[in-house]
C-alpha cells in the first residue's frame, strides 16, 4: 500500500487542485443536497453530517475515488486503453442526467485549464475526449504533478466534503463555524474511507446511492433551484 508522502512541490500542486479557487465550477453543484433541504430531510448540522457520512461510506464518491485510483496508475504508465475504459465506466455508472452533466462539465473544464498550464497533458486530454469525468482529469493531474494516490484521494475527498459542506451552510442555512465543525468532524472518516479504497478490487466497485440518485431526479423538476444540481 502507498504511504502518504510529500515533497514542498506535491503539496502546492494538490492543495491547488483541490482549492476551491479552482475554475471548474463545483460551487454550482450540490448533488441532490437542495432537493433534501428543500423535502426536509436535511434541516440542521447533524443531518448534513450523517448524509455525507453516508456518502464517503457507501455512496458514489467512495466508487469515485475507488476510479482514481486505476486512472492515476493508468496515466502514469500511458495506459491509454486503461484511461479510456476508466472514463467510459464512470460515465455509465451515473444514475442520472445531471449528475453525468456535472461530472463532465467539470472534468472538461479541469482538463481545458490543464491543457492552458500544463501543455504536457494535452495526448492524455484527446483519449478521453470531450466527455471526461472530473475524477479522470483529477487523475490525470495528480499522475502528471507525481502527487501519490492516497495524497490524491485525501485532496479529492476534502474537496468534495468542502464543496458540500458550503452549500449545506447557504442552504439551511448553516454558520460558517458550524461548516468548519463538520468539515473537522468528517477528517477520520476521509481519512478511512482513503485508506479502504486504496486496495479495493475491480469486482467490488459498486455504491448505495440510491438515495443521491432520487434526490437528484427530483432536482430535476425543483421550482426554485440555486444550483445546477
Amino acid at each position: 500500500m502507498d504511504t502518504i508522502t510529500l515533497t514542498d512541490l506535491n503539496l502546492l500542486h494538490i492543495l491547488q487542485l483541490a482549492s476551491s479557487a479552482l475554475p471548474v465550477g463545483a460551487y454550482s453543484y450540490s448533488e441532490g443536497l437542495e432537493t433534501l433541504v428543500e423535502n426536509g430531510s436535511v434541516t440542521n448540522q447533524e443531518a448534513l453530517k450523517h448524509w455525507l457520512e453516508a456518502e464517503l461510506s457507501y455512496g458514489a464518491i467512495r466508487t469515485e475515488a475507488a476510479i482514481i485510483v486505476r486512472a492515476n496508475q493508468a496515466a502514469t504508465i500511458g495506459d491509454m486503453a486503461a484511461l479510456r475504459y476508466w472514463n467510459h465506466w464512470l460515465s455509465a455508472a451515473r444514475e442520472t442526467q445531471e449528475l453525468r452533466n456535472s461530472s463532465w462539465q467539470m472534468g472538461r473544464s479541469l482538463m481545458q485549464l490543464l491543457g492552458k498550464i500544463q501543455p504536457q497533458t494535452l495526448p492524455l486530454a484527446e483519449v478521453v475526449g470531450h466527455r471526461c469525468n472530473y475524477a479522470i482529469a483529477f487523475a490525470i493531474a495528480t499522475a502528471h504533478w507525481q502527487i501519490n494516490t492516497p495524497v490524491a484521494l485525501l485532496g479529492y475527498l476534502h474537496s468534495w466534503a468542502t464543496n458540500l459542506i458550503t452549500s449545506g451552510v447557504k442552504l439551511i442555512p448553516l454558520g460558517q463555524t458550524a461548516g468548519q465543525e463538520l468539515l473537522l468532524q468528517l477528517q477520520p472518516l476521509i481519512n478511512t474511507t482513503t485508506q479502504a479504497v486504496l486496495t479495493l478490487p475491480d469486482d467490488e466497485l459498486a455504491s448505495c446511492s440510491w438515495g443521491l440518485a432520487l434526490a437528484s431526479m427530483q432536482h430535476e423538476t425543483q421550482y426554485t433551484r440555486l444550483f445546477r444540481s
